[in-house]
C-alpha cells in the first residue's frame, strides 16, 4: 500500500506463515513496525540497513530480538520476505526472479537444508557411533534422477535449490523441503514424485502460472506486479491473514492459477472444477468481488451468488462480508437456489401458500398413494425419480410429450403402456399434493423455470422489435408491475454446481442476459450427494472451451487424500456437459498422519470408543483443540442423536448440524454425512462406516433388479463418504462395528483401539 509518504510495503506469500509462528509479542511488534515503515522507513528506531555484499536485500528492526528482511524493488517500493531472529539474519539467503513465472522467489537455504536433513528443533539427536567397523549401508536412490537440472528449471523449480533436491531420497525429506521452498517448486516436485510425466507437469502445473511475456531477471519492480508474486499490501489484509491463520489467508493470498480464473473475461458461461479443498469456493467469492468492481456505481444488486442449500448460502454471505464488507454485500444477492425459485413463484402467484416438502417427504406421499390404490407394481422411489428427473426435469407438459421424452441414464427401459401408467400416477400424485396444500421443491423449481423463461422470451422479443424499428426506444412494462422489463441479474455465480436440478439451471439461464461473464460455475461431480445429473449444454448453458480445473488441495494432507481417493474406486464421473471428469493430478503438499481405523463389535461399543478418543485428545494439553474444530459424522439422524447422548454421559458437549448450520456454538459438531458439505474441521471422526449403513442395505437389492439405479446409488454413497473424509485438515478416524464398509480399502486398516 502506498501512503502519503509515497512508500509501498508488500508482504510476500509464505512470509505470513513464518510470522504466524512467532511469539505473540513479536507479532504485535510487527504490526507496529510495518505501520512505522510505511510512514517513514528512515525512522531512527527502525535501523534500516543494507546487508553487506547485497545491494537489494535490507534489514530493519522489528524489536530488540527480531529483524524484518526486505527486498528493495525500487526507490520507495519494498517487499518483506521474512522476519527472523537477529542471529539468523545472515543465513545463506537466496532470492531472484523465476525465469518461467517471472515472479519473485525467496529461499533460506540453511532452513531448507536443516529441514531436509532432519536437524530442525525437536528432531531426534544423532546417536553415537558403535565401536568397531560397521557394514556400509546401502545408498538409497535419489528421487529425481530421472530429470535433468535443465528439465527441472524449465518446469519452474528454483535453481538455488537444485543441489538440495539432488540429495532427496525419501518422501519425508521431500515434504521437509516443500514446506520452505517457493510454491511452484513444491508443486512441481510433488507432481513428479506422484508419478506425473514431464509433459503433464508442464501443462497442468507450470503452464497456468508461466509468464506470457519475456522475463527480465533484474527487473524486480515488474516481477512484483506479476500474478506469480503473491503478495498482500494493505494493513487490513495483512492483519486478517496473520490473525486468522490458514482460515484467513483466502482473503489475501490467491494462487496465481486461481487469480487468473478470477480476473479472466469469459465470452459466455464458464466452469471451474477441482477436488475438495482446492479453493473453488474461494475462487467464486473473489470472482464475485471482481465482477462487482467492474459495475458502475449504484445501489442495485446485479450479481447473484447462489448454491444448493440454506447452510452453504449463509456461509457464503458471511465470507463475502469478510472479503469486502457491507459495500460488497450491498451489490450482491446471496440466496440458496430453492429459496430463489420460491420467491419467483410467490412473486408471480401471491396466493400460493403451499408448504414445500423435501424428497424424503415426497417419497412417503408416493408410498401412501400407492397403498391407497392397492398398487404394488411400482417402487415409490423409482416413481419419484421418474417424475422429478424426466417429467419435471424436462418440463414435460402432456402425456404425448412424455411418450417422446428421453430417459438417458434412467436405466430401466419402459414401454408405451408403462409410460401411460406412470403418467396417470403422476397426475394423481400432483392432485394429492394439491389437496394437501403441499408442493415439492422440484415443482417449485420447474414452475420458477417456466416463469423466468417466459420473462426472458418477452425481453428478447422487445429487443428484436427495437432492432427492427431501427433502435427506437419503446416503453414496455412488465405485466401488472409498472416497472421496466429487464433481466434480474447481470452476473450469476454458482457454488456447488453439481447438486443443482435441471430446472434450477433453466431458471438461472433465463435470469441473466446471454453475454460475456454471465454465468460462472464452480463444483466437483465427485462430491455430488444428490441425484441431480445434468448435461448443461442441453439446458442452454454452453461451457465448452471455458472449463478449468484446480488440482492443488489447500486443506487435506497427502495421507488423507490418498485414502479418500481410494473410496471413489474405479467409478466414472461426469463433467456436467456429457463428458467424463477425473481427479487426475489432484494433489496436496501438506503432510500429516495416516488415517486411523477403529473396529468394534456393536454400535454401543463404537459410541464409547468415539467418546474415549475425544477424551484422550482433551487430556493431551500439547495437542488439544477446541471442540468446535472436531466433527463426527454418521449415516443417520438417529445415530447422530444416540452418539450425542453418549458423549453427554462422558461430559462432552455436542452441537447438531442441521440444514441451516450448527444448532449452537459450543461443542463437538455431530451430523449426517449430508450436513458436512462445504465445511471443514481440524479433526474428523467418521462413525458407523459399516456394511449395510455405508452403503445402505436396500441399495444392494437393486443390483439385479435395477442395475443402472444401483450404480448411481453406489456412486452417490461413495461420494458421500469421500466428502466426509475430505472435510479434515489434520486427522481422520474411521469407526465401524461388525463388517466395515466395502468402500474402505487397506489404507483405512484397523490401527486404532478396538473393542474386540
Amino acid at each position: 500500500m502506498t501512503t502519503s509518504s509515497g512508500v509501498t510495503l508488500r508482504l510476500l506469500d509464505r512470509a505470513d506463515k513464518e510470522i504466524l509462528k512467532l511469539p505473540r509479542t513479536v507479532k504485535g511488534a510487527f504490526f507496529d513496525f510495518q505501520h512505522k515503515f510505511r510512514t517513514n522507513p528512515n525512522t531512527t528506531g527502525l535501523k534500516l540497513q543494507q546487508l553487506k555484499g547485497d545491494h537489494r536485500l535490507w534489514s530493519a528492526r522489528v524489536n530488540d530480538e527480531y529483524r524484518a528482511l526486505l527486498l528493495r524493488l525500487a526507490d520507495d517500493d519494498w517487499l518483506i520476505v521474512s522476519v527472523k531472529h537477529r542471529k539468523h539474519v545472515y543465513n545463506r539467503l537466496s532470492y531472484g526472479v523465476n525465469q518461467v513465472t517471472g515472479g519473485i522467489e525467496y529461499v533460506d537455504l540453511e532452513v531448507v537444508e536443516d529441514s531436509v536433513l532432519g536437524r530442525l528443533p525437536g528432531a531426534p539427536a544423532r546417536t553415537p557411533a558403535a565401536p568397531g567397523p560397521l557394514p556400509p549401508a546401502p545408498r538409497p536412490e535419489p528421487l529425481f534422477t530421472a530429470w535433468s537440472d535443465r528439465q527441472l528449471s524449465e518446469l519452474g523449480v528454483a535453481e538455488p535449490l537444485l543441489p538440495v533436491i539432488r540429495t532427496l531420497t525419501t518422501e519425508d525429506q521431500l515434504l521437509g523441503l516443500v514446506e520452505y521452498a517457493p510454491q511452484l517448486t513444491g508443486e512441481v516436485l510433488i507432481a513428479l514424485f506422484d508419478g506425473a510425466s514431464y509433459d503433464d507437469v508442464l501443462g497442468q502445473v507450470t503452464g497456468p502460472v508461466a509468464a506470457t511475456e519475456p522475463v527480465d531477471p533484474d527487473d524486480f519492480a515488474a516481477a512484483a506486479q506479476r500474478p506469480a508474486t503473491v503478495v498482500t499490501t494493505t494493513d487490513e489484509d495483512l492483519r486478517g491473514a496473520l490473525e486468522s491463520a490458514d482460515f484467513g489467508r483466502w482473503k489475501s493470498f490467491l494462487h496465481p492459477t486461481q487469480a487468473k480464473l478470477v480476473e479472466r473475461r469469459y465470452n459466455g458461461p464458464a466452469r471451474v472444477g477441482g477436488g475438495p479443498g482446492t479453493g473453488k469456493t474461494v475462487v467464486a467469492l473473489h470472482r464475485v468481488r471482481h465482477l462487482v468492481r467492474q459495475l458502475p456505481p449504484g445501489y442495485d444488486k446485479p450479481v447473484l451468488l447462489t448454491t444448493y442449500n440454506k447452510n452453504l448460502a449463509a456461509d457464503l454471505r458471511s465470507r463475502l462480508l469478510e472479503l469486502g464488507g457491507e459495500g460488497l454485500l450491498g451489490r450482491v444477492e446471496v440466496s440458496h437456489v430453492d429459496q430463489l425459485a420460491l420467491r419467483v413463484v410467490r412473486e408471480a402467484e401471491p396466493g400460493n401458500g403451499k408448504q414445500a416438502i423435501d424428497d424424503g417427504q415426497a417419497v412417503r406421499e408416493w408410498r401412501a398413494l400407492l397403498d391407497e390404490l392397492g398398487e404394488d407394481t411400482w417402487d415409490p422411489e423409482f416413481l419419484h425419480e421418474e417424475w422429478t428427473q424426466v417429467i419435471l426435469g424436462q418440463a414435460v407438459g402432456s402425456r404425448t410429450d412424455y411418450f417422446r421424452a428421453r430417459r438417458a441414464g434412467r436405466g430401466t427401459s419402459i414401454g408405451r403402456g408403462e409410460r401411460a401408467e406412470i403418467w396417470q400416477l403422476a397426475e394423481r400424485f400432483t392432485q394429492r399434493l394439491d389437496r394437501l396444500g403441499r408442493q415439492t421443491w422440484d415443482q417449485v423449481a420447474e414452475r420458477a423455470a417456466r416463469l423466468e423463461m417466459g420473462r426472458e422470451q418477452r425481453i428478447r422479443n422487445i429487443a428484436r422489435q427495437r432492432e427492427e424499428a431501427g433502435g427506437l426506444d419503446n416503453i414496455h412494462l412488465t405485466d401488472g408491475s409498472a416497472g421496466w422489463l429487464r433481466y434480474r441479474y447481470r452476473h450469476i455465480v454458482v457454488d456447488e454446481a453439481q447438486d443443482l436440478r435441471p430446472a434450477h439451471w433453466k431458471m438461472l439461464r433465463a435470469m441473466a442476459p446471454r453475454t460475456s461473464d454471465d454465468l460462472f460455475l464452480v463444483g466437483d461431480t465427485h462430491q455430488r450427494i444428490y441425484k441431480n445429473q445434468v448435461t448443461l449444454g442441453s439446458l442452454g448453458i454452453n461451457i465448452r472451451g471455458r472449463s478449468a480445473k484446480l488440482t492443488l488441495s489447500y486443506r487435506t494432507t497427502r495421507q488423507i487424500l490418498r485414502s479418500a481417493l481410494g473410496v471413489l474406486g474405479e467409478t466414472t464421473y461426469d463433467d456436467l456437459d456429457g463428458g467424463t471428469e477425473t481427479l487426475a493430478g489432484y494433489r496436496s503438499v501438506l503432510n500429516g498422519g495416516l488415517p486411523t481405523g477403529h473396529a468394534f463389535p456393536d454400535w454401543e461399543a463404537e459410541r464409547e470408543g468415539v467418546a474415549a478418543l475425544i477424551t484422550g485428545w482433551d487430556a493431551d494439553t500439547d495437542t488439544a483443540i477446541p471442540h468446535e474444530q472436531i466433527a463426527v459424522c454418521v449415516p443417520t439422524n438417529q445415530m447422530a442423536a444416540q452418539l450425542g447422548y453418549t458423549l453427554k454421559l462422558h461430559g462432552i458437549d455436542s452441537v447438531e448440524i442441521r440444514s441451516d448450520g450448527p444448532n449452537g456454538s459450543a461443542g463437538v459438531h455431530i451430523g449426517t454425512m449430508f450436513r458436512f458439505k462445504g465445511l471443514e474441521y481440524q479433526r474428523m471422526i467418521l462413525a458407523g462406516v459399516t456394511d449395510g449403513l455405508v452403503p445402505r442395505e436396500d441399495v444392494g437389492r437393486l443390483r439385479d433388479r435395477e442395475p443402472t439405479r444401483y450404480r448411481h446409488e453406489m456412486q452417490r454413497a461413495r461420494s458421500l463418504l469421500f466428502v466426509a473424509a475430505t472435510r479434515a485438515r489434520d486427522s481422520v478416524d474411521v469407526f465401524w462395528h461388525g463388517t466395515p464398509s466395502p468402500f474402505l480399502d487397506s489404507s483405512w486398516a484397523e490401527t486404532g483401539h478396538s473393542g474386540r
